[in-house]
């Protein structure tokens, strides 16, 4: 690992367990180079991906203080958080699950207002394909498809780069999250529903296909992580 990655690491692990608090002053930039032993541009540059994660303020002429990352933070913090230390906070993956079943049920019932004969299409055959997934690992891939074709679906942006920070986590730690396709038997009938009413235009029917879809796959990772 690059020396100006394991800074970013180590001090971004540092501001999000709480070990610094919000508003308090960092030493100076010259001080906490020589206290890690490492040089200032490598400090520099894991301070710039601080500060663009919002975690950091750094003015010149004045000491470096930590923001209140709730506050000041955006979408690329929720992986940070979640994996903080190289561990799982568990309040934090609620909270993203929680945040990806409303994302979804939505998103659902804008596609079914707004979907296209092509988007209807691909998600019924998504559909039959997640029903017939060999393994784990082929449904996982199979899942996002059919919630990526979803959103895209829905033809909101701000939505589809939800999804996509929501994919990167998935990518970051994909064997955390195949319990959300391992009861397949119970999950094929809510993907079919969901296809089902997006392709009928039935923009209620499909929210609450894809609320049940989600809160069974939240479901199942709580337990498969107790």
């Amino acid at each position: 690992m690059a020396v100006a990655e394991r800074l970013f690491s180590q001090l971004s692990t540092e501001i999000l367990s709480g070990r610094y608090q919000a508003g308090e002053k960092l030493p100076t930039q010259r001080t906490l180079a020589a206290e890690l032993g490492v040089t200032m541009t490598a400090l520099r540059e894991a301070l710039k991906r601080l500060e663009q994660l919002g975690l950091v303020e750094v003015r010149h002429g004045d000491a470096m203080r930590v923001t209140d990352w709730r506050a000041r933070g955006g979408l690329d913090v929720i992986a940070h958080v979640l994996f903080a230390a190289g561990g799982l906070d568990r309040s934090m993956l609620a909270d993203v699950m929680e945040a990806r079943r409303l994302m979804l049920a939505e998103s659902a019932r804008l596609a079914a207002e707004r979907r296209d004969a092509a988007q209807a299409a691909r998600l019924g055959e998504l559909a039959q394909r997640l029903a017939a997934a060999p393994d784990a690992a082929t449904a996982q891939a199979l899942d996002w498809a059919f919630f990526h074709e979803l959103v895209e679906a829905a033809r909101n942006v701000v939505l589809l780069l939800v999804m996509n920070t929501i994919r990167d986590i998935y990518l970051q730690r994909g064997e955390l999250f195949q319990s959300v396709v391992a009861e397949r038997d119970e999950l094929a009938p809510l993907y079919a529903r969901t296809a089902r009413a997006v392709e009928r235009r039935q923009a209620d029917a499909a929210g609450r296909a894809v609320e049940d879809l989600a809160r069974a796959q939240q479901r199942a990772l709580t337990e498969a992580l107790a």
